[in-house]
């Protein structure tokens, strides 16, 4: 309506949504056509958009608004990994569309690595944890706790999503990755990332219960991988491995002195390797959420 959203409505679909509800079963809730809604607004130069979902149906209309000199703002990671054609109409005017809290929350991994690539100083390599959810499971790997165990008391604290393979997979950090990469200038797709998931293949069309009641079977395997890290003098982390040739999520040993190696807990952190800063990178921590 013209006086928009009753703040009571406001508050009862938060309190929806944080109990792991559907917005589409939300009273009242109704859908339309993203294209429809954009063409019944009445959107000019002055109009900022601001997506807030998690789904890539908003990519045309995100494309749209900016077609229409609108602001884009996003905090939905998903357009910003849509094909690459799409995604050069998204960023091809860059003041237009802001994006920072797609990867790092609050954290400002992208601005810093705009400001590097825009002050001319050469990129050699991008690694970084970029799941709170991930950190804290590799964690509790490194304090002796079974592997099992951490998943469990992450999703009782509502750490995790609901379903737990939602951030075991990696294709929130593949994501995170992807947008990087493509903010370096490497013209690449979803499909060229290379994803090692935390789970087999065989848990992933297990109920939630089921699911987790199978975790103990991985316990073995990921304490070896904890030991072996360690006996190298290493620590095992979730690592996004970013340079021109390739795009790479998984598991990664990396020396405990380093700044990944230190990282400890749920924050986020990237490491942006230059030509000038040389063998000590550029290094951007802080809350992921």
């Amino acid at each position: 309506s013209d006086k928009g959203i009753d703040d009571q409505v406001i508050q009862s679909a938060l309190a929806w949504k944080q109990d792991g509800k559907k917005m589409s079963e939300f009273d009242g809730a109704v859908s339309c056509d993203t294209k429809a809604a954009l063409g019944s607004a009445n959107l000019d130069t002055s109009t900022v958009v601001v997506d807030c979902t998690g789904t890539d149906k908003t990519t045309p209309f995100l494309i749209d608004a900016i077609s229409k000199g609108c602001g884009v703002v996003t905090a939905n990671k998903k357009p910003m990994c849509c094909p690459f054609s799409e995604y050069e109409k998204l960023v091809a005017t860059p003041g237009k569309i802001g994006f920072e809290s797609t990867v790092g929350a609050g954290t400002p991994a992208i601005h810093t690595l705009k400001h590097i690539v825009a002050s001319g100083d050469n990129v050699v390599k991008i690694q970084g944890a970029l799941s709170g959810t991930l950190g804290y499971l590799m964690s509790g790997l490194q304090e002796g706790k079974p592997y099992s165990e951490v998943v469990k008391e992450a999703h009782k604290l509502g750490f995790t999503e609901p379903d737990p393979r939602d951030d075991l997979g990696g294709m929130d950090v593949a994501r995170k990755a992807l947008i990087l990469s493509r903010l370096w200038g490497n013209k690449i797709d979803m499909e060229q990332v290379v994803v090692e998931p935390l789970f087999p293949e065989k848990f992933a069309n297990l109920e939630i219960p089921d699911f987790l009641q199978a975790l103990p079977q991985l316990d073995e395997e990921f304490a070896k991988k904890v030991s072996d890290a360690e006996a190298s003098g290493k620590a095992l982390r979730y690592v996004a491995s970013i340079d021109q040739k390739s795009c790479v999520v998984g598991l990664k040993a990396v020396d405990k002195e380093s700044p990944l190696g230190r990282l400890s807990g749920t924050d986020n952190l990237v490491e942006y390797y230059t030509t000038i800063y040389g063998e000590k990178p550029v290094v951007v921590q802080g809350a992921g959420a």
